[in-house]
């Protein structure tokens, strides 16, 4: 199969990035940029790349298959269409639109002209995140029922755009949407029920931080938090089922299953004193209770997204981040904003997620 020619338009940090990751792809390759800056520009040139002068050019040139957007959020819809209607298929960064009625006007002309159109939810690629996707689909722990996903940081809102709620800043958009993709790709059932909380300590006109809460049909709660105030941080996971506990603490893959090792007779705990007072409850468990396991990395087997991209236009894969995923992703965003304005949860079903 001959290698399909990508454009990026937009070449900054991560249109920078996909360039790197697509040089070791059998299946594409970037062929040009096109980017308003001009050190960019000279630093896509520097690379071996095309430089396009404008989008039209980009759109009008014959030998370009695809066209990958990697602007700022709120600019994803205009040039999404733009590209559909020349005859391209499209990566779009994430989040695709700003809101769900957007995407479903990308999702329509998509339809109408025949073309592949795929929104880059890489994360799902995390090994972290295959670590717990193995551990919940194999019922390492039992029956998983609560997850606790998050990430944290102290560095507040990165850049300049992202500050800006016209164009799509904020932390709920800008890792929100990455953490509710995995959780929603995890857990195969209907979700019901969601309560939020967004921060707005730095004094921006977007949130830098959010808590939701998240309950689905079959009984598993989830908490989903990102934080970028937080100079000591929480575990990246926590999950805990009805035989065991997981935890990984950051981006190392550094973590540790502890589960019941289902021996018959074991020694009681011992109470311990706890402040002023003593506690049975909060004792910990005898050794001989559990097993503590060294919570591995795991390998995938799907294709990257891009190798899956390219067998999606050639008809020989369906996607593996569906258009109709990243749509439910969407309404749980704007169910997001719309708990945390009037400070209470929101039933879910009457929104047809599932």
């Amino acid at each position: 199969m001959e290698k399909l020619k990508i454009v990026i338009v937009g070449y900054g940090g991560m249109g920078s990035f996909h360039a790197q990751l697509i040089k070791n792809s059998l299946e594409v390759e970037v062929h040009g940029i096109f980017d308003i800056s001009e050190t960019r520009q000279q630093n896509a040139v520097e690379n071996g790349l095309t430089v396009y002068g404008s989008l039209e050019q980009v759109l009008a040139d014959e030998i370009v298959d695809v066209i990958l957007i990697a602007t700022p959020n709120d600019t994803h819809k205009v040039i999404s269409i733009q590209a559909l209607q020349a005859g391209k298929h499209v990566i779009c960064e994430k989040p695709v639109t700003l809101n769900s009625i957007d995407f479903v006007e990308i999702m329509e002309i998509a339809k109408q002209t025949n073309r592949v159109f795929m929104v880059h939810q890489n994360r799902r690629w995390d090994s972290d995140f295959q670590m717990i996707k193995d551990l919940y689909e194999t019922r390492k722990l039992g029956d998983v029922f609560q997850i606790e996903s998050r990430v944290q940081g102290a560095n507040g809102i990165p850049g300049d755009w992202r500050h800006l709620k016209e164009q799509g800043g904020g932390m709920l958009l800008d890792w929100g949407v990455h953490l509710l993709d995995q959780l929603l790709d995890l857990v195969d059932s209907p979700l019901v029920k969601i309560a939020a909380d967004l921060s707005y300590v730095l004094g921006d006109e977007v949130d830098d931080g959010f808590i939701s809460y998240l309950t689905f049909e079959n009984g598993v709660k989830a908490i989903v938090e990102v934080g970028t105030t937080n100079y000591v941080k929480l575990p990246r996971w926590y999950v805990k089922g009805t035989t065991g506990t997981a935890i990984i603490h950051d981006w190392d893959l550094k973590g540790e299953i502890v589960k019941q090792s289902n021996v018959e007779f074991v020694v009681a705990p011992k109470p311990i004193k706890a402040g002023e007072g003593l506690t049975k409850t909060m004792a910990p468990p005898s050794e001989e209770s559990v097993i503590r396991e060294i919570f591995e990395e795991v390998e995938m087997n799907s294709d990257s997204f891009y190798t899956n991209f390219a067998k999606v236009i050639a008809g020989e894969a369906d996607p593996i981040v569906k258009n109709e995923e990243v749509y439910r992703v969407m309404k749980v965003i704007e169910a997001i904003f719309k708990a945390a304005e009037i400070g209470n949860s929101i039933d879910l079903m009457e929104l047809q997620l599932h």
